[in-house]
């Protein structure tokens, strides 16, 4: 290193009267393995110093490094590209393209809709692919990555009920293998991603679920109905069984599977002011409860679960927090958050190392360090409680009770844009150039519907909306293609004074 550091401070001297250093006393892959203690800026000074030190600052295995160092296509290998450094430059300036499009709100909109299914009801989404449940019973996909709206209809299982009829939906989960939705009737319907429209496996409650889980990268499924938490998941042959069954004491408000765990399925469960680590060789392990002071909201990582409490009975000025706790050793890390308000919502899988984002009643979005326990940054968000919430290293993405969207740059606390519907945001998922949110209801059966079942007449401003939005392309939002400009008019629909533009056109 002190030789390097000597020829970075003299690059000009004479090199006729230089023996070069590196071909002399020093093989190739040896001094390739000490410039693999070097970055970008300093491999660019070494490639001045001669013509040796230049072939070897520009060797291929020390940019397809940095490359897969600073996060990108980490799914290739070295032999896929010619030029790493170029590839590497390219990436960067796609980065750079993407952030400058998200803080200006440029790209493309889309408005995802389905007449046919009338109230929206629940909406999920994974890697750009958008689930969505309808009062119907009707669940629909789409895939925005490709910009094909011309979402499926997945066909779901009969319920105990009139033959014909569907149940209106209550969950909907999805991955990159499977989709489940789960109905009013207790019946669930789990598709294959890969095998068509009819369900894989399915199966019944006698009561109503409250709450559905998907295993964020698997195949285990559980569901809570009345006092009972079910786990399901195929075997090595595909055959579907269900690995426990618990028993709890109280109503499930919150559910979520513990992501990357090997064997067994492993379920964090919220019933009102317990918290349930249910695994099949211990079930019931109490993980949280403290009497009088029930969960608000519960998010769960691979090692660690993070849930909001809310104190109140006991000392009535006694704030309410986010707790956080080690899933493996089963205890309590860190307390977060002193709020009068209740946490409404929190973010820990999708948030970067040591930090997590929580929503509040009180209309603010907080960011937490847990390694230090206390927040880093407080936002005065909406102008009623917060729905929804995601973050990364730079920004926040935030969704409010008055149906206001709100995109933030996190280090600089202030707000880049933001959009407003008629509901509620029930549902946000962002990556590095696409961003999914959803406006969902409250009220299922709005006033001026229809008696009868099969009359779709709801008008659109009832039934709840889901936006697409794409900053890779370099276009302003309030000038993006409208949807009925990509679609393909195969359809010829219209429904009493809301009637959706499908009418035949010539393909351009």
């Amino acid at each position: 290193r002190s030789l390097t550091n000597y020829f970075l401070l003299f690059p000009f001297q004479n090199e006729i009267n230089e023996v070069p250093f590196f071909d002399v006393q020093l093989p190739y892959e040896l001094a390739l393995k000490i410039f693999q203690y070097l970055g970008k800026a300093e491999l660019g000074r070494c490639a001045q110093v001669s013509r040796t030190w230049k072939i070897l600052a520009e060797d291929e295995v020390l940019w397809y490094r940095l490359c897969q160092e600073e996060g990108y296509l980490l799914d290739m290998s070295i032999s896929d590209h010619s030029c790493w450094k170029l590839a590497l430059k390219n990436c960067r300036a796609r980065e750079n393209m993407l952030k400058n499009n998200w803080k200006n709100r440029v790209g493309a909109v889309s408005q995802l809709r389905y007449e046919p299914g009338r109230v929206l009801c629940d909406v999920h989404s994974c890697d750009g692919v958008v689930m969505a449940g309808y009062t119907s019973g009707e669940v629909r996909l789409w895939d925005t990555r490709t910009w094909d709206y011309r979402a499926p209809v997945l066909e779901a299982a009969q319920g105990p009920g009139a033959a014909g009829t569907l149940a209106q939906v209550s969950f909907v989960r999805i991955n990159s293998s499977l989709a489940v939705a789960a109905y009013e009737d207790g019946t669930v319907s789990v598709w294959s991603l890969l095998f068509g429209r009819e369900p894989i496996h399915h199966f019944q409650h006698n009561q109503r679920i409250q709450a559905l889980a998907l295993a964020p990268g698997g195949t285990a499924v559980a569901t809570a109905s009345a006092f009972e938490v079910k786990l399901e998941s195929p075997d090595d042959k595909g055959f579907w069984q269900s690995p426990a069954m618990f028993e709890i004491q109280k109503l499930v408000n919150f559910l979520n599977l513990v992501p990357d765990v090997t064997g067994s399925p492993v379920a964090v469960a919220a019933a009102e002011d317990i918290v349930y680590l249910l695994k099949a060789e211990d079930p019931g392990k109490v993980l949280h409860s403290v009497y009088g002071q029930p969960v608000t909201c519960l998010d769960v990582s691979a090692r660690e679960a993070a849930f909001g409490v809310k104190t109140f009975g006991w000392l009535l000025n006694e704030p309410n927090q986010i707790l956080l706790y080690n899933l493996e050793t089963n205890q309590c890390l860190t307390k977060v958050g002193n709020s009068m308000g209740d946490f409404s919502c929190v973010n820990l899988r999708d948030s970067p190392p040591n930090m997590l984002v929580a929503g509040n009643k009180d209309r603010r979005v907080r960011v937490f360090d847990v390694r230090r326990g206390e927040a880093v940054c407080s936002l005065y968000a909406h102008q009623l409680g917060v729905t929804a919430v995601q973050m990364d290293e730079w920004k926040i993405v935030s969704g409010g009770e008055e149906g206001l969207l709100c995109v933030w740059d996190q280090r600089m606390g202030t707000k880049l844009w933001e959009m407003h519907a008629r509901h509620p945001v029930r549902h946000v998922w962002f990556n590095s150039h696409s961003l999914i949110t959803a406006n969902i209801p409250e009220e299922k059966n709005p006033r001026g519907s229809s008696i009868t079942d099969d009359d779709p007449s709801v008008h659109r401003k009832y039934r709840g909306i889901i936006y697409s939005y794409e900053f890779s392309v370099d276009q302003l939002a309030v000038d993006s293609v409208l949807p009925i400009c990509r679609s393909s008019y195969d359809e010829v629909t219209g429904y009493n004074y809301n009637i959706g533009l499908a009418v035949p056109y010539d393909n351009i």
